[in-house]
């Protein structure tokens, strides 16, 4: 489906957005656990399976100690074994997000998002930061307390994560939706944290109008400080790429220089989907390939990195080996959503896409 000057119709899009972050997120739910699944481990088990150059989800294992070593769910999201989505926190928050401006529109609050969490999640699908933050809400405790007590994981991807659906309703406005984005991640993170999912909303949004997934990026830098250490990490990676250093260089730089943050924090992950973005340069597949195999929180990268590449491209972009499988289908814990369409979330966020700020 495409505009008469050949660019993706906004349903398009926003499909595309749908249905590149769940199918980012299976390829990389298997690997998800960046102290274990390296780098080197990943291309490693590619090889062995003879998949590589990674065209598809990934293979079932070739060995019983890369068997034991994946998550449990592997199971259900490898090549031949998917018979809908899996269930998993990346896409729950984006379904909880919808139900969020469905139900308070865009004037939300950070309270009224926490008091969603309470409502329509389960304690025990949060994970870090967000589960900090719910054991907070659940003592009594308000915004921005939520995010500084006894939290030690600020500054980890959570926010992040939910960040899309600011992304997908604010088509061509990153400013607007990275504000959208900050209101909720207060409520669970601070600093860098927060202005990861100030970055991914304002990038999943700039997609749908950027010319290149440069450009995207550039756009999003503007929203977040230039001299918080996420946005220098940014530039660094996007300054190798233009170096022309390969893909592989210039994650090893950037690894080395980021050293010690742990798997699960915003700036390592967010240099690991810098790279893929600019290295895919547009191309569904090899974005969130190479995206997945730069190793940390796989899962999670993989899903922002589909959803850009979706956005903007379009769901006609995306190849059937991907989408098929998904059987138009989530599994999720959020309350009353389980075994939901994915074409029905994309019409429902569509809907507000259109909307009045």
């Amino acid at each position: 489906m495409t505009s008469v000057n050949g660019q993706p119709r906004l349903a398009d899009r926003v499909l595309g957005g749908w249905l590149g972050r769940i199918a980012g997120n299976m390829l990389g739910k298997p690997v998800e656990q960046g102290e274990v699944w390296t780098r080197d481990r990943i291309d490693r088990y590619l090889r062995e399976a003879g998949a590589l150059p990674l065209t598809d989800y990934l293979p079932e294992p070739a060995g019983d100690s890369d068997r034991l070593a994946l998550r449990p769910e592997w199971r259900g999201c490898v090549r031949g074994r998917i018979h809908g989505s899996c269930r998993d926190d990346d896409v729950d928050y984006a379904v909880l997000g919808l139900h969020l401006l469905e139900t308070h529109g865009f004037g939300f609050t950070t309270e009224q998002v926490g008091d969603l969490w309470l409502l329509r999640l389960p304690y025990l699908q949060t994970f870090t930061a967000e589960r900090a933050a719910y054991r907070n809400l659940a003592n009594g405790l308000k915004p921005p307390l939520t995010a500084t007590y006894d939290n030690p994981y600020q500054e980890w991807i959570g926010a992040l994560i939910r960040a899309d659906i600011h992304g997908w309703t604010c088509p061509g406005a990153p400013g607007r939706a990275a504000l959208l984005a900050r209101r909720d991640a207060v409520l669970s993170h601070t600093g860098n944290g927060v202005y990861g999912a100030m970055w991914a909303a304002a990038l999943i949004s700039a997609a749908f109008t950027a010319p290149t997934v440069r450009e995207a990026v550039e756009q999003a830098l503007a929203v977040i400080p230039a001299s918080s250490r996420l946005a220098r990490t940014v530039r660094r990676v996007a300054s190798l790429h233009d170096a022309r250093l390969t893909w592989e260089e210039t994650l090893a730089t950037v690894s080395e220089e980021t050293a010690g943050l742990g798997w699960i924090h915003t700036v390592p992950n967010a240099a690991v989907l810098t790279a893929g973005l600019l290295y895919g340069d547009g191309d569904f597949t090899r974005t969130i390939t190479l995206t997945v195999r730069g190793g940390l929180d796989t899962d999670s990268n993989g899903a922002t990195a589909g959803s850009v590449a979706g956005v903007f491209g379009g769901a006609s972009a995306i190849p059937a080996q991907w989408t098929d499988p998904l059987r138009d289908t989530v599994r999720s814990a959020v309350f009353g959503f389980d075994g939901v369409r994915i074409s029905e979330l994309a019409e429902r966020t569509l809907r507000l896409a259109g909307a009045p700020a």
